[in-house]
């Protein structure tokens, strides 16, 4: 269960600083201790339990990185050619139980282990041949196009901290170590709600007034490249009793319940309320735009014979536009995942790029623009600025390519200005 608290920040204070909702999180998110063995071909996407260290060097012996000849520097003449015996031939996987003897040349291959006395290997489009002799060139330096066993990885070598998101590089360095398991943390299991008497479901009978749900099926979309369990709970109605109950039931089997929309301050809004009967908020109020009523807290679960279910969960509650629920999600909801599931905090680092608009915004909030990125006539990479703002404007998503982030000390931007930009693959992850 995750472990927090509300005795910082009471709901008509200040907004919360961004930085400061990060901190909470790490301060106050307990990660996950459950782990499992999975095969290499499983692990993508799980996060590392253990330190892992090289059980052995990496490459495993000196072999050659280029097809060619193996040689003696020793051998090598110093103001001009120099004529070598080729007195063998080695493949990648083959024995290397030869040996190089003075003024001898190996004919070698990329991969294949070097023959005992050769320490350099001449490229094959370099040198010249004459019968059984090769003719190399002078200059080269000693140990070139040679790998070193353990020049990657020497063994005992940490590769992997606890923590590790693991991507395909992450697995292939694994494989090449020769391993074929590792030990993760257990997937995260992810509720998520809707709310809303307007919501109703893609497909159904849509009254005059109502909207089909969107969010339900960004954020299933969102936590699935996270590689969490999502369960998708469906709609709840703006009835305070039922969303406590749904909310408490969901607590018993999952890590997280993420809903949106009912978070706000206005007399429909019923989530903070029903979060407040079955726990405990430690925020609602995040200085951010898109996206400033979000709230974070733990909701107890409701009684089940089963003991096997958890005892509570962490509660996210996002608004209800779809933008600043993607914009809530990226920076709230996957720093908050990362925690709980044991990974190591990933700081997003955005790219310069030049703003091709202008721009005002409040001081002491964080601010995320809509942008598409264009190649300026000078050559320089400049951002566009969608032209709607609003929160509900699901193509000001598709139609762009990311975000500017303006720091809390920002407040007015000129075309030319420089700008940090983060993608949206990167914000997803």
């Amino acid at each position: 269960m995750a472990q927090l608290t509300d005795d910082c920040f009471a709901f008509s204070g200040p907004l919360l600083p961004l930085q400061e909702m990060e901190r909470l999180i790490a301060e106050r998110i307990v990660p996950v201790n459950d782990t499992e063995r999975v095969p290499l071909r499983s692990a993508r996407g799980r996060v590392s339990a253990a330190d892992v260290l090289a059980p052995g060097d990496l490459p495993p012996f000196d072999n050659s990185a280029v097809d060619g000849y193996a040689v003696r520097h020793g051998d090598l003449a110093l103001d001009g050619d120099t004529r070598l015996a080729i007195t063998g031939r080695l493949q990648a996987g083959a024995r290397a139980d030869m040996a190089l003897g003075s003024g001898q040349a190996i004919r070698i291959f990329t991969g294949a282990a070097m023959p005992a006395g050769a320490d350099t290997v001449f490229m094959q489009e370099d040198v010249a041949l004459d019968g059984d002799n090769v003719i190399v060139p002078k200059g080269l330096r000693l140990g070139s196009n040679r790998r070193r066993a353990g020049e990657d990885v020497p063994a005992g070598r940490l590769v992997l901290p606890a923590g590790t998101v693991l991507e395909a590089q992450h697995i292939a360095l694994l494989a090449a170590l020769g391993l074929t398991d590792i030990a993760v943390r257990r997937r995260l299991k992810v509720a998520i709600f809707s709310t809303g008497d307007e919501v109703v479901e893609p497909g159904s009978q849509r009254g005059a007034a109502a909207i089909y749900d969107a969010n339900r099926y960004l954020l299933g979309a969102l936590l699935e490249r996270l590689g969490v369990v999502v369960t998708d709970l469906g709609i709840l109605a703006d009835e305070p009793g039922e969303l406590a109950r749904a909310l408490a039931k969901a607590a018993a089997w999952h890590d997280l319940v993420i809903t949106s929309g009912g978070v706000s301050t206005g007399e429909a809004d019923h989530v903070r309320g029903a979060v407040e009967r079955i726990g405990s908020l430690t925020f609602w109020r995040v200085a951010i735009k898109p996206g400033r009523p979000v709230a974070m807290g733990v909701i107890r679960a409701a009684a089940r014979k089963d003991r096997a279910a958890h005892s509570g969960a962490a509660f996210v509650g996002l608004p209800g536009n779809p933008v600043a629920v993607f914009v809530t999600f990226v920076r709230v909801v996957k720093p908050l995942l990362l925690q709980l599931g044991g990974a190591r905090p990933q700081r997003l680092t955005p790219l310069p790029v030049r703003a091709a608009f202008a721009y005002k915004k409040k001081k002491d909030r964080r601010e995320y623009v809509r942008v598409a990125l264009r190649i300026g006539v000078d050559g320089e990479v400049e951002a566009i600025k969608h032209p709607q703002d609003g929160a509900g404007i699901l193509t000001s998503l598709t139609e762009t390519d990311g975000l500017l982030e303006f720091p809390e000390d920002v407040t007015s931007i000129a075309p030319g200005d420089r700008v940090g930009f983060l993608s949206y693959a990167a914000l997803m992850g």
